[in-house]
């Protein structure tokens, strides 16, 4: 399965397609305040076949415009509720045996602003070329066709940002396999840092661009403009459009960068050693730079990158002891404090470099990625 992700084009008519997104929020707001109501008088969920069965009923009785959308968009609608609630009633069970500490929610409404997709699976829509026809808007939209895809469409899903630029997704199922890079022998461990972004078990440092410090200026300056303007005025709306660009833009360069480190560490390695980090206690101590790093979409992307081109990744346990033992005999430095960046062993007379002998012992613990 492989995903492609295309932009559409800026025309008058790509507004038709928020209104078939505002249409499906209803859809989505009827069956969460059911499933509330049938909880409060049974108390247990509806399942889904029976949600299916009322959203039938209610095509021929009270909601007959439900009708001009594709059966299968609402459908969609549907199943993605119940999934949300298996995975609710999942977590719970997880969490009474001792498998995950990690809290999921029940799904809740979502206000219209913040429902911002609907999906195609098997039919209702036609791609030609740059060219998506939706059959229920009898309209065809232009999207910017950059490459091309392989493999049969398995579903279509088209999502707004909070810019309002719309966004085409075409998920494809056996996909012409990626070339793998040629072998190079070589290895790494990576241990992340606040001020270094990553230190390589080969002695090599690289520091992160920090793209939110270094727009702090334009997104005070965007949200003075936002304070100043009367609330729910077009002013209003004019100025919030303009925060969210800003912001925007600092997630597609931070990803742009992030995509480029990746390549460039899977042309040089064959394996590369990452830790597993608990990023929501680092964020707690650290707040805003931490966020600004994004070290977890970073791992994210890396993993994607080694997976297409025939590269390994390994990944140490978050428990795994990296900073403190010598890389070389194994001796723990408990004495070892954050302000001490060298250090020598005790035990064998090594001298090490705080990040680069971490780096060298996450490559040690990794294990393959499953």
């Amino acid at each position: 399965m492989k995903t492609y992700k295309y932009e559409f084009s800026h025309q008058s008519n790509v507004i038709q397609i928020g209104n078939l997104i505002d249409d499906l929020h209803s859809v989505h707001l009827h069956i969460l305040r059911l499933q509330r109501r049938y909880y409060r008088i049974y108390g247990k969920y509806a399942s889904l076949s029976r949600i299916l069965k009322h959203i039938t009923k209610l095509k021929r009785t009270t909601k007959p415009h439900w009708n001009a959308l594709p059966s299968q968009m609402i459908q969609d609608v549907a199943i993605r509720i119940d999934l949300g609630y298996q995975r609710f009633f999942d977590n719970i069970e997880d969490r009474k045996t001792g498998k995950t500490t990690r809290k999921v929610g029940k799904p809740k409404i979502k206000p219209n602003h913040k429902y911002k997709s609907v999906t195609f699976t098997q039919a209702g829509y036609k791609i030609e070329g740059n060219r998506l026809t939706i059959n229920c808007l009898k309209k065809s939209f232009t999207f910017w066709k950059h490459r091309d895809w392989t493999g049969s469409i398995k579903k279509v899903t088209i999502k707004r940002d909070n810019v309002g630029d719309y966004y085409l997704y075409i998920v494809c199922e056996d996909c012409e396999p990626s070339e793998k890079l040629p072998l190079t022998s070589h290895e790494a461990g990576a241990d992340f840092g606040s001020k270094t972004f990553l230190t390589l078990s080969d002695g090599t440092k690289i520091a992160s661009p920090e793209f939110y410090k270094q727009s702090l200026k334009a997104i005070r300056v965007a949200n003075k403009a936002l304070s100043g303007k009367q609330y729910l005025s077009n002013g209003w709306y004019r100025a919030k459009r303009h925060l969210a660009r800003v912001h925007k833009d600092i997630a597609n360069r931070r990803r742009d960068w992030f995509f480029k480190l990746a390549l460039r560490l899977v042309r040089k390695y064959d394996s590369i050693a990452i830790e597993t980090l608990n990023l929501e206690g680092m964020k707690r101590l650290w707040g805003r730079k931490v966020s600004d790093i994004a070290f977890g979409e970073f791992a994210s992307i890396l993993e994607w990158t080694c997976a297409k081109y025939g590269k390994t990744l390994l990944k140490a346990g978050r428990w795994t002891a990296t900073t403190k033992p010598c890389s070389n005999c194994g001796y723990h430095n408990e004495k070892l404090s954050l302000s001490d960046r060298q250090w020598t062993c005790r035990n064998c007379g090594s001298h090490h470099d705080r990040d680069v002998n971490a780096a060298i012992n996450i490559l040690q613990a990794g294990v393959p990625v499953s």
